[in-house]
C-alpha cells in the first residue's frame, strides 16, 4: 500500500461517518442515491471513491459576496438540496435579525429568483418554503426569469433581502445562490460585513446537523406577473426605439439561457424590429448543448451567432450569457475569418459611459453625477467623466461596488456587465444594456455612422484605449495563492522593456478601496498591469490598459505588454 493509499485508508472511516450524516438528511433522491454508492466503494477500500468522497466533504461551499456558487452533487463542498437549505435557514435568521433597522413590516418580505439550470427551480421553492418557515414572507417569482428581473423586484417590491438561483455563465454542472439586500442596501449585492454574519448563522444552521428539523411552510406567495410588466416597461424606457430603427438587421441569442422571453417583451415595447435569432440557442436549456462554456468571452461560444449572422447579412448581433445579466456584441470585420468580431467589455462599456455622459450633460447634471467601472476596466471611462465634467468612481471588482458608487448614471466592469438604469436595477443587467446599445447603434444608423465608426470617433475624442486580459485557469487553487505571494516576495521591476514606476498592493487598501487581493503595476509609459483571482471561477486573472495618441500606437503597446505579462507569469508560475 503506497503512503498515498495509507493515510486515505486512516481517513476513509471520518469522512464516511460525515457522509452518512449528510445522507441522513438530504432530500433529494438523486443526490442520496450518488451518495450511497460512493459510500459503498468507499467502504470497499476503492482508493479513486474515498478521493472523490473526501473532496465533497473536506470543508465546505464559502458564502461571500458572491453568495454560494459549485458544482451540483452530494457533500458540503457541493451545491445541493442541504446546502441550501442550510443557506436559506442562515439567511432567514440573519434577515429577521435586522428587521427592525431594515423594515417596518412585522414580517420582512424576501423574494426568490431562478433560471434556467438544473435544479434552480428546486433551490428556489426550497428556500421560499423555508423562508415562510422561518416567519418571512415569502414571494416567489412567477417562472424561470433573468437575474436582473430578480434585482429589479427586490426594489419594486420593497423586499429585505433578495435570492436568485443563478450560476450565471458557469460550466453547466454549476449553480449557485446570489442575494441581494434591500433597505439601505438599496437593492445591491451583499458586501461585508453583511456576508460574514450571513455565513456565520448558516454555519450555526450546518452545526444542528439536520435541515429536516428546519420549519417549512407553503404559506409562500407566488408574484403577480405585473412585477415582470413593471420591469419591461422600466427597461423598455432606458431607449425607445429611434425613428428609422426599423429596417436594423440584427441577431440575437440567448446562449440557451432565459433572456429570451423577457428581452423580446422589451424589444415590443421599446419599437425595435425583432432579431433574427440563433434558434439552437433561444429555448432555455440547463445542459449547454452547443456550447462547450455557456459564456460569450469563451472561444468558440459566438460561432453559431456569426454564422446566424452571415446568412442573414446583419449589422451587429446581441448576445446574452444565460441568466442574461451579461452583454456581448459583435460587429462585421472583413479581417476576421469568421467576418465577425466580439467587442471587448471595456470596448462596449466606454461607448455606453460615452452615451450616458452625453445624456448626464443634456440634463444639466454633470456636476452631481458620477460615471464607475471596477478598478479593472479600461481607465477610458475616467478620461469620458472629465470630459464631461462628471465625478468618476474606480471600485473593487463586483457589481456589489459598482453600483454603491454614489450619484451613479452608469457604471461597467470589462466582464461584459453594465448598469445602464441605477434608478430602477442596482446589479448588471445585459438586458437593459441591450436595448441602450441598440439605441446607440440606430442613432448612429441614422447619422449613417456604424459601431466601428463610433469606436474610431471615441478614440478621436478621448484618446486611444486599448485593453487586453490573460486568465490562468487552475485545477488546484493553491496555486492562484502562489503566484500571488511570489509576486509580492519579488515583485516586478520591469514589464518586458518598460519599467516599472509604483505597485499598489490592495490587500491593505488604497485610494478609498477596501481591502482586496489585488496588486496594481504601474508602468513608467503610463501603462497599466492588475493581477488579481477571480471572484466566481479557479483563475487567475491579469489585465492589461495602455493609451496612445492612436489605435495602431495602442494596439502595439498592448501588445508588447502582454508578451511581457506573459513572462512575468511563467516566472512566478
Amino acid at each position: 500500500m503506497s503512503d498515498e493509499e495509507a493515510q486515505g485508508a486512516d481517513a476513509t472511516p471520518g469522512v464516511i461517518a460525515e457522509a452518512q450524516a449528510w445522507l441522513a438528511q438530504d432530500p433529494d433522491g438523486q443526490t442520496r442515491a450518488e451518495l450511497r454508492e460512493l459510500i459503498a466503494a468507499a467502504e470497499s477500500g476503492d482508493v479513486a471513491a474515498i478521493a472523490d468522497l473526501t473532496d465533497r466533504f473536506d470543508g465546505r461551499l464559502a458564502f461571500g459576496t458572491a453568495g454560494l456558487r459549485g458544482e451540483l452533487g452530494a457533500g458540503s463542498n457541493r451545491m445541493n438540496r442541504v446546502l441550501v437549505a442550510q443557506a436559506a435557514a442562515g439567511l432567514a435568521a440573519y434577515v429577521l435579525d435586522h428587521a427592525s433597522t431594515e423594515t417596518d413590516d412585522d414580517a420582512p418580505l424576501v423574494v426568490i429568483g431562478y433560471d434556467g439550470r438544473r435544479n434552480s427551480d428546486v433551490f428556489a421553492r426550497d428556500s421560499a418554503e423555508l423562508f415562510a418557515g422561518a416567519g418571512l414572507r415569502a414571494v416567489l417569482l412567477p417562472r424561470l426569469l433573468p437575474t436582473p428581473v430578480l434585482a429589479f423586484a427586490v426594489r419594486h417590491l420593497g423586499a429585505a433581502a433578495g435570492v436568485m438561483v443563478t450560476a450565471s455563465h458557469n460550466p453547466p454542472n454549476d449553480n449557485g445562490y446570489k442575494v441581494y439586500l434591500g433597505g439601505s442596501d438599496g437593492g445591491s449585492q451583499i458586501v461585508s460585513p453583511a456576508d460574514a454574519e450571513i455565513a456565520s448563522h448558516i454555519q450555526r444552521v450546518a452545526d444542528q446537523g439536520d435541515v429536516t428539523t428546519l420549519p417549512r411552510s407553503l404559506a409562500f406567495s407566488v408574484a403577480p406577473e405585473s412585477v415582470v410588466d413593471a420591469y419591461v416597461a422600466a427597461t423598455a424606457a432606458v431607449a425607445p426605439a429611434p425613428e428609422g430603427a426599423e429596417g436594423l438587421r440584427w441577431v440575437y441569442t440567448a446562449m440557451h439561457g432565459v433572456g429570451g422571453e423577457t428581452f423580446s417583451r422589451v424589444l415590443d415595447e421599446a419599437g425595435y424590429p425583432a432579431p433574427t435569432p440563433v434558434s439552437a440557442q433561444i429555448a432555455p436549456d440547463g445542459a449547454f448543448p452547443t456550447v462547450a462554456f455557456p459564456n460569450p468571452e469563451e472561444p468558440g461560444a459566438m460561432d453559431l451567432a456569426f454564422e446566424t449572422a452571415r446568412e442573414s447579412d446583419a449589422e451587429i448581433i446581441i448576445a446574452h450569457d444565460p441568466d442574461a445579466d451579461r452583454l456581448a456584441v459583435a460587429i462585421p470585420d472583413s479581417e476576421s475569418a469568421q467576418g465577425w468580431r466580439r467587442l471587448t467589455g471595456n470596448q462596449i462599456g466606454l461607448l455606453l459611459g460615452w452615451r450616458a455622459a452625453q445624456l448626464v450633460a443634456a440634463r444639466g447634471d454633470a456636476d452631481s453625477a458620477s460615471l464607475a467601472c471596477s478598478l479593472v476596466s479600461s481607465p477610458g471611462l475616467a478620461a469620458v467623466a472629465s470630459h464631461y465634467g462628471l465625478h468618476f468612481h474606480a471600485t473593487l471588482t463586483g457589481f456589489k461596488w459598482i453600483s454603491r458608487a454614489p450619484n451613479l448614471a452608469f457604471g461597467f466592469e470589462e466582464a461584459l456587465g453594465y448598469l445602464v438604469n441605477p434608478e430602477t436595477v442596482r446589479d448588471k443587467d445585459g438586458i437593459s444594456a441591450a436595448v441602450a446599445m441598440l439605441g446607440l447603434v440606430t442613432e448612429a444608423r441614422g447619422r449613417g455612422q456604424t459601431v466601428a465608426d463610433l469606436l474610431t470617433e471615441f478614440d478621436e475624442t478621448f484618446g486611444a484605449f486599448a485593453s487586453d486580459q490573460i486568465s490562468l485557469r487552475v485545477d488546484d487553487v493553491s496555486t492562484i495563492g502562489r503566484i500571488m505571494a511570489s509576486l509580492r516576495a519579488q515583485p516586478p521591476t520591469a514589464i518586458g522593456e518598460v519599467a516599472v514606476d509604483r505597485i499598489d498592493d490592495l490587500l491593505d487598501g488604497a485610494d478609498g478601496l477596501p481591502p482586496g487581493d489585488v496588486l496594481r503595476v504601474w508602468l513608467e509609459d503610463g501603462s497599466r498591469l492588475i493581477v488579481r483571482p477571480s471572484g466566481t471561477e479557479p483563475k487567475l486573472k491579469l489585465y492589461l490598459d495602455v493609451r496612445g495618441d492612436s489605435a495602431d500606437l495602442a494596439q502595439e503597446r498592448i501588445a508588447a505588454l502582454s508578451a511581457g505579462a506573459r513572462a512575468l507569469l511563467e516566472q512566478h508560475g
